[in-house]
């Protein structure tokens, strides 16, 4: 036979194995040392120790910037104590008018000389206005002798002696608003003179 053994039995269907592949051998380990080292971005070592070390030290403060950041604290403390003090003033001072505000109610309320059935106007000027309180020819008398005065309260001008108008200032000031000294009349007070009594139809 001309043809090898191995001709024929391709020629019957038969394939060569498939070549079995060899096993690559095991790649050496990197000696510590003498290997490439790893660069970052820049061509430097990423890993060094050298850069670790350095971004985790504390940044250490100057004395300066610590004598800043103290001042800094106590002047905070010292705006909080300001106005925690305001505000406790504030709320003392609010307590004090209204306690203030009750007793002249009080005191008022049975010392008032009011006429509900008055008609003669009495004017007086007032926080930079023209005010009227109601009263008798008697008590007009009074008033401009100074009598009587008038202390304003809760929106209402009452009719009162003297000495409760006294009071009524020594609790409330300000809330006396006509008292006539009768060692001091010069003829200022027009409205003391009933021929110069404002009209009660004019609008001011």
């Amino acid at each position: 036979m001309s043809s090898s053994l191995r001709d024929q039995l391709m020629g019957l269907g038969f394939k060569p194995p498939a070549p079995v592949a060899k096993p690559s051998a095991p790649p050496k380990p990197a000696v510590a040392g003498k290997g490439p080292a790893q660069t970052g971005k820049h061509g430097k070592p990423s890993g060094s120790k050298s850069a670790s070390r350095k971004d985790d030290r504390p940044r250490v403060h100057t004395s300066e910037e610590l004598d800043l950041a103290r001042a800094y604290a106590l002047r905070q403390q010292q705006e909080k104590a300001d106005a925690q003090r305001a505000e406790r003033e504030r709320q003392a001072e609010a307590q004090r008018r209204k306690e203030a505000r009750q007793k002249l109610h009080t005191l008022l309320q049975t010392n008032t000389l009011n006429v509900p059935s008055a008609e003669l106007p009495r004017h007086f000027e007032c926080g930079g206005k023209i005010r009227r309180v109601y009263v008798t020819e008697e008590q007009f008398r009074a008033v401009n002798a100074g009598e009587l005065a008038v202390v304003q309260a809760g929106g209402r001008y009452c009719l009162v002696t003297p000495a409760i108008a006294d009071q009524a200032e020594a609790l409330m000031p300000g809330s006396r608003v006509l008292h006539v000294d009768p060692n001091a009349q010069d003829g200022s007070d027009d409205y003391a003179d009933p021929r110069y009594q404002v009209p009660d139809d004019l609008v001011w």
